[in-house]
């Protein structure tokens, strides 16, 4: 079986602690697949404040629509992790960018990687319902990471 393979960044410039919760630990007592995007998708959207931006910002019109993900899962986590999730942005075209994340937890002084993951975005006219070209201060302020 071919499994996916993620190229991640050398450096994230952003981390940040997202403690499992219960409502993340699925029927085989670990946490779940879709908990996982929930958790990137938090953390994303902390990267993005972070740098001063929204992922739907209407009233500026402009915003973000995940185009596509890949989420490569390494080891399991359970209630009562706290992840470090770290992201960085790459991959920049035209239209969008990657947002690469590293999941890991400390468990027995250990560290222990949860899940390498990639999500495609592009920068999305949500008053006009098309796609739009990223603004080149937007990529200037991913690629450093602040």
């Amino acid at each position: 079986m071919a499994r996916i393979k993620i190229d991640l960044p050398a450096g994230f410039p952003f981390s940040i602690a997202i403690p499992v919760r219960i409502q993340d630990v699925n029927y085989g007592g670990h946490v779940g697949n879709d908990a996982i995007l929930s958790i990137m998708h938090e953390a994303r959207i902390r990267f993005l404040e972070s740098l001063g931006y929204k992922e739907l910002d209407k009233e500026a019109g402009a915003g973000l629509i995940m185009a596509d993900v890949a989420v490569a899962y390494k080891g399991e986590a359970f209630h009562g992790d706290v992840f470090d999730v770290a992201v960085a942005a790459g991959e920049f075209s035209a239209f969008g960018f990657e947002l690469f994340y590293r999941i890991t937890t400390q468990r027995n002084a250990q560290t222990i990687t949860i899940a390498e993951a990639k999500t495609g975005m592009i920068c999305f006219d949500y008053h006009q319902r098309k796609i739009v070209k990223l603004a080149p201060d937007m990529q200037t302020r991913l690629e450093a990471g602040k």
